[in-house]
């Protein structure tokens, strides 16, 4: 994928790789102390489980992410370990600590105080397929619990940066596919036959988009050629799944560049069906909103602030709200309509990426304070103001400005107000020639009877 460079910013140099990392060879000859990295960056609950699993003389690594992130210089967000030792014996050697997890592939979770270490039993080739018991469907893995070596593992990890082992034991890299290569070389490339490997696991499609953006890496050519005829592939993808995946995808900081990559590589037609319509069918508007509420969105998490999958999801799915809104205001539209509207909305993403109830309730405030906002009327502008979901709908509404939606003027009303003592917000309503206060009938006082005397 070489223009995918294009839309990242270069800022990962990746160190040259230490003497002391060994390759192709199980047995590494090091020196005491000289390890590739630092332990003091690797976790303790990693460490914990890395120990306590070579204690009992059970082969185990850190693996995936965590080493490559490592070597990058880069903190790691977890860390996972990949084991000699089969799901049952990881739970006897942490009894009171470890639960295992998963269908298709059975996992083991280690508890260390706050931290949670994944722990996998290094995977075989997946078996023939059994009549009875089909382990695959259309390519698609199944069930996927046939363990076996540390070199069959390494064959069935995804990217070849992704296949490298750390031992702890005698501080050596072990590298089965040309991973530190590609590392030096700053490419993703898929182990294996991409599109069998693709077909396996669809998901795999997106994760090679997100880890290019993430690392800003190039991918390599037969590890992307394969998937822009391949995307349909990701309707097979459990839509609560793909949920987990976008998250990862546009809440990291790198959610512009990812969307571009999805668009390039034909992906987000079978995301964001309506809205990659809307762009392709030439609405400006649309695909420059998306836009800057991605780059809204990145800015944030560069500097540290929080984005929740609610704000992302409102972005996205807007110019889908106003289409069928047929109005170039949302004011026009009464709340009875545009509920309906926004469910509906909701029901259909859903049939893609399913957006947990608590994400679209909070989605749908946003879109129903826009409403609010753009109808204020005395007090009750003031009383919006206490409404948990008021900031992110003023952010949104920000963005509706800056897009053309609605007028500057409208913006600074409610940044001013946000920004004025209290005591005197009364009198910026009062002063505010928009508002429709002024032609509202005015209030009756309440007067008590007294009885006659």
């Amino acid at each position: 994928m070489e223009n995918l460079s294009s839309h990242l910013s270069s800022h990962i140099e990746l160190p040259d790789a230490p003497q002391q990392i060994q390759t192709q060879t199980r047995t590494p000859e090091t020196e005491s102390g000289s390890s590739p990295f630092n332990h003091q960056r690797i976790s303790d609950g990693a460490l914990h489980v890395l120990s306590r699993l070579n204690e009992l003389d059970h082969e185990a690594y850190l693996v995936g992410g965590s080493v490559r992130d490592l070597l990058l210089d880069i903190k790691p967000k977890d860390f996972d370990v990949a084991t000699a030792a089969l799901p049952e014996q990881v739970r006897q050697a942490f009894p009171k600590h470890c639960r295992l997890i998963g269908r298709r592939f059975l996992l083991a979770h280690v508890r260390h105080r706050h931290e949670i270490i994944e722990v996998s039993t290094f995977r075989a080739p997946p078996p023939a397929a059994d009549k009875r018991y089909p382990e695959t469907e259309s390519g698609r893995l199944l069930r996927d619990n046939s363990f076996g070596t540390l070199e069959q593992d390494a064959s069935r990890r995804d990217f070849t940066v992704n296949a490298l082992y750390y031992s702890i034991t005698d501080d050596a890299i072990l590298d089965f596919s040309s991973g530190l290569e590609d590392m030096k070389k700053r490419q993703l490339r898929m182990i294996g036959e991409p599109e069998r490997r693709y077909r396996e696991d669809p998901v795999r499609m997106l994760r090679v988009i997100r880890l290019a953006c993430k690392l800003n890496f190039s991918i390599e050519t037969g590890t992307i050629e394969p998937i822009p005829t391949l995307g349909a592939l990701l309707k097979e993808a459990p839509p609560a799944r793909l949920f987990d995946e976008c998250a990862k995808l546009f809440l990291a900081g790198y959610g512009q560049s990812v969307w571009n990559a999805l668009r390039e590589y034909q992906l987000s037609q079978w995301m964001f069906p309506s809205a990659d319509q809307m762009i392709r069918n030439g609405d400006h508007n649309a695909e420059e909103f998306i836009r800057r509420g991605l780059n809204n969105s990145d800015a944030r998490i560069r500097a540290g602030k929080s984005v929740n999958p609610a704000f992302l999801f409102a972005v996205l799915l807007w110019p889908i709200v106003q289409r069928q809104c047929q109005s170039e205001t949302i004011a026009a539209v009464n709340m009875q309509q545009l509920d309906l509207i926004s469910l509906k909305v909701w029901q259909e993403q859903n049939k893609q990426i399913s957006i947990p109830r608590r994400w679209a309730t909070m989605m749908m405030e946003i879109w129903r304070l826009q409403k609010a906002l753009e109808n204020r009327r005395g007090k009750r502008a003031i009383a919006l103001l206490q409404h948990p979901r008021f900031r992110a709908a003023y952010d949104f509404l920000l963005l509706r400005g800056a897009n053309g939606e609605v007028t500057e003027r409208l913006c600074q009303y409610w940044t001013k107000i946000q920004e004025d003592h209290p005591v005197q917000r009364s009198a910026i309503i009062s002063d505010d020639p928009d508002n429709n206060s002024s032609h509202s009938s005015p209030r009756r006082r309440r007067t008590s009877k007294r009885p006659s005397s």
